[in-house]
């Protein structure tokens, strides 16, 4: 019986007892929700429900709490409820219906965990969205893995989800940086607003290959090639790299195309019908102040050239007109002033800035070698890049490692701690039960040991004190993804997993699942494998959510 299952047992009886009672039966919710106890003494689950009820339908919270508990102890599975303080509802589930739980698992394999609580909402998810003037750096690299994460956690709750990210291939910084390649393929010093670093002059050798003209050509037709053709590239290696490390966007959306589709014209068009548009001094403006924000913004300067603030409009409105209802956008820790104005830009569009736009913050990460953090990239020059990332700890770990910590929160990531093959790497120590479950599965097999037909699982024999408390921590899969979407809080799935894997360690080392030597296969050997088998389940499908593998060997 899984938490909500068992929820809807609760919410059964307490239907039953309103209507025994004459109450009031509008006041019941339409769910509730059950949770693990701390002190495992204490039961298995417990309910507020009678707490909750009380004050509503006028019967004191003990005395609501008897005749549930009463209710309660006739349903199927349950094996005792115990009233505690002032009407709480502590109740066991017998071994039988803890165990069922494992069977339930195999056979709902990737679903399990899956749920419709997000269902109807559409969401728009924007994430890392690094200018095309140089490779991802490793802040951008903690959302790339933090955002991914998200999408598919908000997905796996049901919700319509497209994922996105705006090249800002437009403006003053992609003119410096076609100055820059441009410096650098004459042999010149950088310009003193410009990039630096190695990867310019792979760039620059990519243009000149596809060019080889380009130097022949006047300083404004040169800076044009080394703009249109730099950007491309820079493009597709940003895409590239993105790919490799497991992340793939819905839609890649250029800003260039906003202001070649007259996209600006229209926010600002839609802008002035909302009543919020002005002019001073020959620019334009939105009063962004009338809901909050410290002072009003310029979308249009008195030369006409459009503000980056008057893009943000137009790209917001383009995401809201292709039917997402919501519009998340995360950013990184020095865009922490972007919030009060993209929230007014939303109200002065008629939307409701709470419930139409998202802005998320992510902290500083630091790539921690030798107890000092790495500061500059032997590629980029001025910082440390995805792909340096990777190469120092792979694809697995640094995904794991980003996504563990709650986005608020800077991180250190210790090159030797998340290269290290042992149980204090938190990675390690979750792939090693991926793997070990798989390793029992295969030896299994070679002695003959199968599950066998579900109808024969006998799960009444998991009654020992690790096999429940493995049955508890499997049940809670459900509700950790479902939380970790709607807080929008993907380190949530990494540490339950943690604890999962020391639940399995535990289980392991105290029920043998294998036969020894010539001893015969029991029904309790098949039961452990069903057990077994549905931690490696649960295993894959957290891992899965978090863009990272289960290995079946390590």
């Amino acid at each position: 019986m899984t938490p909500a299952e068992l929820a809807e047992v609760v919410l059964s009886a307490a239907h039953a007892v309103f209507t025994e009672r004459g109450l009031d039966r509008s006041a019941l919710p339409e769910r509730t929700a059950v949770e693990r106890p701390r002190n495992p003494e204490h039961g298995d689950y417990a309910s507020t429900l009678a707490l909750q009820l009380s004050k509503k339908v006028g019967v004191p919270p003990r005395e609501l709490a008897a005749a549930l508990a009463e209710q309660l102890g006739r349903a199927a599975g349950v094996k005792s409820v115990e009233i505690a303080g002032p009407g709480f509802l502590n109740i066991r589930l017998d071994a039988a219906a803890a165990g069922q739980l494992a069977r339930s698992i195999v056979e709902a394999g990737p679903e399990y965990g899956r749920s419709d609580r997000l269902a109807g909402q559409s969401i728009n998810l924007e994430f890392v969205s690094a200018n095309p003037t140089g490779p991802v750096h490793i802040g951008g690299v903690r959302w790339a893995a933090v955002g991914d994460a998200l999408g598919r956690l908000l997905r796996a709750t049901g919700a319509r989800v497209g994922t996105e990210y705006y090249f800002n291939d437009a403006g003053s910084q992609i003119d410096r940086f076609a100055r820059s390649l441009l410096a650098a393929a004459r042999g010149e010093p950088t310009p003193e607003d410009g990039y630096a670093g190695a990867y310019l002059g792979e760039i620059v050798a990519a243009v000149q290959a596809r060019r080889p003209d380009v130097l022949t050509l006047d300083d404004a037709a040169a800076q044009e090639v080394f703009r249109v053709e730099g950007v491309a590239l820079m493009f597709d290696e940003i895409r590239s790299s993105l790919r490799d490390f497991g992340v793939e966007f819905d839609t890649y959306f250029n800003e260039k195309d906003l202001h070649d589709r007259g996209e600006l014209d229209l926010a600002l068009s839609r802008l002035r019908e909302q009543g919020h548009v002005f002019e001073t001094e020959g620019a334009t403006w939105l009063r962004t102040t009338e809901f909050g924000d410290d002072k009003d913004r310029v979308l249009r300067k008195s030369n006409g050239e459009w503000t980056y603030f008057a893009a943000d409009c137009a790209y917001y409105l383009d995401k809201r007109e292709r039917g997402f209802d919501r519009v998340v956008i995360m950013l990184g820790a020095d865009h922490h002033g972007y919030i009060g104005r993209m929230k007014a830009m939303a109200a002065c569009f008629g939307d409701d800035p709470e419930r139409n736009l998202e802005i998320l913050i992510g902290q500083l990460v630091n790539l921690v070698r030798d107890g000092a953090p790495m500061r500059m990239s032997k590629r980029a020059g001025t910082v440390v890049t995805l792909e340096d990332l990777v190469d120092a700890i792979g694809v697995d770990a640094a995904r794991y490692a980003l996504a563990r910590y709650s986005s608020d929160s800077p991180i250190d990531i210790d090159v030797e701690l998340w290269t290290r093959a042992t149980r204090d790497n938190p990675v390690y120590y979750v792939q090693y039960v991926a793997a070990r479950t798989a390793s029992v599965g295969r030896n299994a097999a070679e002695v003959g040991l199968t599950r066998g037909d579900a109808a024969a699982f006998r799960p009444e024999l998991l009654d020992h004190e690790k096999e429940n408390e493995l049955l508890k921590a499997l049940a809670e899969f459900p509700a950790v993804v479902s939380t970790a979407a709607e807080l929008r809080e993907p380190h949530r799935v990494a540490r339950y997993l943690e604890d999962l894997a020391g639940a399995y360690h535990r289980f392991y080392d105290n029920c043998r699942i294998l036969p020894r030597g010539d001893e015969e296969v029991t029904d309790l050997h098949r039961a452990r494998l069903w057990l077994n088998d549905a931690t490696r389940t649960v295993i894959a499908n957290g891992l899965n959510l978090l863009g990272v593998s289960a290995p079946e060997r390590m």
